[in-house]
C-alpha cells in the first residue's frame, strides 16, 4: 500500500477524484483512510486520466502527486498569518492614501517592496491578490507586483469571473409578410 501525504485532506482526494473522473465509488461520509483504500486498489487496475491542470497523465504521475505534498497547502498556520499580517500593512498603507507618513510599519518604500517581493509568491491567499492590486496603483512605487497563482486557483477565478459577466441580450428578427409584420425581439 502507498502512502498518501498526511498534507491531503479527505475533501482533496474527493475533489481530486472528481477533477480526474477516476472510477472510485465513494460517499462523503466515507474518512480519508477508506478513501484511501480505494485510491489504492484503484492504482492496481488500468484507468484513464482526464486532462487536468495537475498535469497528472498516467498512473505514475497520481502516484507521485499523491505521496508529494499537497501543492495548495505550501504554508503552515504560522507563516500564513506572517503573511496575512504583512498583507495588512500593506494595504493599511494603500488605503491611507500612499502616504509613507501614515504608515503604521513602513518607514521608506523600499521596506514596502520587499515584503511584497516576500508576499507576492503566496498568491492563492485573496488578501495577497489584494495587495498587488492597490500597490499597483502606487504613484511612488514604479514596481509592477503580479501575484503567483496556482493553475487549480486560477481556474477557480476565471470560472468565478466567468459566472458574473452578463451575457448581452441576443437580437431576432422575423420577417414577415403582407399581412404579417416584421417583428423584433428579444431572447
Amino acid at each position: 500500500m502507498f502512502l498518501i501525504h498526511k498534507s491531503h485532506s479527505k475533501n482533496d482526494l474527493i475533489d481530486l477524484i472528481n477533477l480526474l473522473h477516476l472510477p472510485v465509488v465513494f460517499s462523503h461520509s466515507d474518512n480519508k483512510k477508506t478513501i484511501h483504500e480505494k485510491l489504492d486498489s484503484l492504482l492496481k487496475t488500468e484507468f484513464e486520466i482526464k486532462k487536468n491542470y495537475y498535469n497528472i497523465e498516467n498512473k505514475d504521475g497520481l502516484k507521485v502527486f499523491l505521496t508529494n505534498k499537497n501543492p495548495k497547502k505550501n504554508l503552515t498556520i504560522k507563516e500564513k498569518q506572517e503573511v496575512m499580517s504583512i498583507a495588512k500593512f500593506i494595504i493599511n498603507y494603500c488605503k491611507s492614501g500612499y502616504h509613507i507618513d501614515s504608515s503604521i510599519k513602513y518607514n521608506s518604500y523600499q521596506e514596502i517592496i520587499d515584503d511584497m517581493d516576500y508576499i507576492k509568491q503566496f498568491g492563492d491567499i485573496p488578501s495577497v491578490r489584494r495587495c498587488c492590486k492597490l500597490l499597483n496603483n502606487d504613484p511612488n512605487i514604479k514596481d509592477i507586483f503580479k501575484p503567483l497563482i496556482s493553475p487549480q486557483v486560477q481556474k477557480e477565478l476565471n470560472d468565478k469571473s466567468f459566472s458574473k459577466i452578463e451575457h448581452l441580450k441576443i437580437l431576432k428578427i422575423r420577417r414577415g409578410t403582407i399581412d404579417n409584420p416584421i417583428t423584433v425581439y428579444f431572447e
